[in-house]
């Protein structure tokens, strides 16, 4: 939903009605582009929300906390100075702008009565928080530049210029539609109305406009009826086809616009986070899995060459059998192979030294490629592991769901990917306050609970801590997947339940599309970590298949 100044003015107007007189008790700025303001009012708390982030940015009274970092940023103390114990007497906006000033009621140092105003300024990426004192002297902003403008203290604030017309000013539907004539043919209608006019998102004309059947003149009483019915609570939030706009509403609800940007915006700014989180995170993994393909490519093209040890071995024991008989200075020699019945075979030799040279020369080969293979053979194996183990992380990534479930993912590839540890102090998130148990899947089938690890470390916290040995463990045979507990609580398990797990596994698995997936189960008690393995890796025996 835009944050236009139609929302801006319904956002003021419920403000106005719920939280002046309200006295200022509590500061905070979680991130560079919030501001949360703690507010006091006839036993009531509040918080107002101010965001200037780009993309986000928004005015509103929320119920939903933000973490605060342990040392407060100067901005932060700034207001902290001037505005705690502070009451707002007003909220008011410019137009349809979307600027706000809250003006704030305070003592100074003489304990005289003073007025001090938070002037905010929510456009896009030229977004700003700007306190002033009473002659609108800048004491300080959160940005020093926005919109082409520098905001420096001990200056006068300005509002920004204007570019566009007033749909305020506008009282007939002459005026209105001479403006959006003189504008190019060629442009669609609801991009002309916002072109045109301040504070009116295209969106909303869109909107508007279906809903009177793109009539020009019933779009326009339309809108200007629809400001007119800001003051009196008649206005809401309603969805079109792909977003909410403003409409008129039967419900009289004072704060029903402000909780409504409220709930929508914090949805999409978890998403956002989570969708940023994610992207670091698999950044960094996919980082490692091309460097684990590579090696894994290098070690296969070793591989390639040492099957030429026995190739070389051959040549040093045919030139070393026919010394007798051999020259120096040859290019190469043609020598009966008897190994494979006398047929002769041509063997390159380096005329710069003795054919017994050569022979040693081979020979030197052949053990070096020997020792080559034993070493390359070990690397290949574990290389192999790390790269299936990189792969189930990948897996366990594409399927969180939630910022707590990346987080236990960070956790693990901190310890076992990421050499460095400020990269995780840097990166990591907040720490959580649920447990692993919390965190995990669960499913009743028919009387019994079904357990799911969503990721490695909760795979193995499932195997090998919150399961029994008398229950059953499910997963997916040789395919990425999470790790399934069927708790039996002593009772006997019937083959229906059995196999409705077998399938919850094949659908929490990489083979969740597939239509036939094989599916290993056993009782945990068969079910064991080597020492040296990866989080999640597991060897399990005396098992059973299901396909499913």
């Amino acid at each position: 939903m835009a944050f236009d100044g139609i929302v801006t003015k319904c956002i003021v107007s419920e403000l106005n009605k719920s939280i002046i007189n309200s006295k200022v008790n509590k500061i905070f700025e979680p991130t560079k582009n919030d501001i949360m303001l703690g507010l006091y009012n006839s036993g009531l708390n509040y918080c107002l929300h101010i965001c200037i982030s780009p993309s986000t940015c928004r005015l509103n009274l929320t119920t939903h906390s933000k973490p605060n970092p342990i040392t407060a940023p100067n901005f932060c103390m700034l207001l902290r100075k001037h505005l705690i114990g502070s009451k707002i007497i007003s909220i008011s906006s410019f137009d349809l702008d979307r600027i706000v000033e809250i003006d704030f009621e305070c003592y100074n140092e003489l304990n005289d009565k003073i007025i001090k105003k938070l002037y905010i300024e929510i456009m896009g990426s030229c977004s700003n928080i700007i306190l002033t004192n009473n002659d609108n002297v800048i004491i300080d902003a959160i940005r020093h530049i926005s919109s082409n403008r520098e905001i420096m203290p001990a200056r006068f604030y300005e509002l920004p210029t204007k570019s566009k017309n007033s749909i305020l000013e506008i009282n007939s539907f002459d005026k209105f539609n001479s403006i959006i004539s003189s504008i190019s043919v060629n442009e669609p209608l609801d991009k002309k109305i916002s072109d045109s006019f301040n504070g009116l998102c295209r969106p909303f004309i869109q909107y508007v406009l279906s809903k009177n059947n793109n009539d020009l003149k019933l779009s326009f009483d339309f809108i200007k009826r629809i400001i007119a019915n800001i003051e009196n609570n008649s206005l809401s939030c309603v969805k079109t086809d792909n977003d909410y706009v403003i409409d008129f509403s039967d419900d009289n609800n004072n704060l029903r616009i402000n909780f409504f940007i409220d709930d929508y915006y914090y949805l999409k700014d978890t998403d956002n986070a989570f969708k940023g989180f994610r992207n670091d995170i698999l950044k960094i993994v996919l980082s490692h899995l091309k460097k684990c393909t590579k090696k894994l490519d290098n070690i296969n093209n070793k591989l390639n060459e040492c099957k030429k040890q026995d190739e070389y071995k051959l040549f040093g024991e045919l030139i070393t059998s026919n010394l007798y008989k051999l020259k120096d200075n040859t290019d190469s020699v043609t020598l009966e192979n008897y190994y494979n019945n006398n047929v002769p075979i041509t063997i390159t030799m380096d005329k710069s030294i003795s054919p017994n040279k050569n022979a040693e020369k081979y020979f030197k080969k052949y053990n070096k490629l020997k020792s080559t293979l034993e070493i390359v053979s070990i690397q290949k194996k574990e290389t192999e592991k790390e790269l299936n183990y990189i792969e189930s992380i990948v897996y366990s990534i594409e399927n969180a769901k939630t910022i707590n479930d990346l987080e236990d993912i960070f956790d693990e590839i901190s310890d076992n990917l990421i050499s460095s540890k400020s990269a995780k102090n840097t990166t990591k998130k907040n720490n959580k306050k649920n447990t692993t148990k919390d965190n995990l899947l669960k499913f009743e089938i028919n009387g019994f609970t079904v357990l799911v690890g969503k990721n490695n470390k909760q795979n193995d916290e499932l195997t090998l801590k919150i399961a029994s040995k008398e229950d059953y463990w499910f997963h997916t045979q040789s395919i990425h997947g999470s790790h399934v507990i069927l708790k039996t609580d002593g009772k006997d398990v019937d083959n229906n339940t059995i196999f409705e797990c077998a399938k919850i596994a094949a659908k929490y698995s990489k083979a969740k599309m597939s239509s036939n997936v094989p599916v290993d189960y056993c009782l945990v008690k068969f079910v064991k970590k080597p020492g040296s393995a990866k989080p999640g890796m597991v060897v399990y025996t005396n098992y059973k298949t299901l396909y499913v």
